[in-house]
């Protein structure tokens, strides 16, 4: 679980990656504007961004999350800022943040909003820098869009996912997506190509005579 800083006071981003440093949490890097906190998310993985509301720049903090959400949508924002005027809540409000913490924070407040973020996250696992696949609710995710998938592919890849580096059997796929019946190995096959193409020919590697393997290595 990455976490970026962008906060464009020295002293207090330093405050708050110490602070997260004694959690045991990662702190990817500190961004000092919304330039920086922008190639970071190009360029990095990253999961929160703590977010200074008021930036020096031409960019303030509530636009730079909303151009990061529309790089990364499930990277999860918490708003800092000194002052609490409704404008800017309300502006923060549609960009729908883990929270709005006003400056100087408490650190048990903080801390909570980050479990917070990390339970919104947890469940998103990302393939590669174009795929990713919400475990919770099995979509699967190209450049943000929902990739169509059957039932029976839908089954078939949470399978994999379930048991990701580890050899998937043909007897496993057959006792999972077809429990009542049996079924013969060009159907496995069929549905394995099926998947691939949707995966645009990633991640799944064939054994022969074994089974598959689905990786993200």
């Amino acid at each position: 679980m990455n976490i970026l800083i962008v906060e464009d006071e020295i002293i207090v981003a330093l405050e708050i990656e110490s602070f997260l440093k004694q959690q045991n949490l990662s702190v990817v890097a500190i961004a000092s504007s919304a330039k920086e906190a922008l190639e970071i998310v190009q360029t990095k993985r990253v999961d929160i961004v703590l977010m200074d509301i008021y930036l020096e720049g031409e960019i303030d903090g509530i636009q730079a999350a909303k151009m990061i959400k529309e790089i990364n949508s499930f990277i999860q924002i918490i708003f800092l800022s000194a002052n609490s005027d409704t404008l800017n809540i309300d502006r923060a409000i549609d960009i729908n943040p883990i929270t709005y913490l006003s400056k100087p924070f408490n650190r048990k407040e903080l801390y909570a909003a980050i479990n917070l973020a990390k339970k919104r996250v947890q469940h998103i696992l990302q393939l590669d820098s174009e795929f990713c696949y919400d475990k919770k609710n099995h979509i699967l995710y190209h450049n943000k869009n929902i990739v169509p998938l059957t039932n029976k592919e839908s089954l078939l890849l949470a399978l994999f996912i379930n048991n990701l580096n580890n050899l998937v059997t043909n007897y496993m796929i057959e006792n999972e997506i077809w429990p009542n019946k049996e079924a013969n190995a060009n159907t496995i096959r069929t549905l394995i190509k099926r998947l691939r193409s949707k995966l645009n020919h990633k991640f799944i590697t064939t054994l022969t005579s074994q089974g598959y393997i689905f990786s993200l290595a």
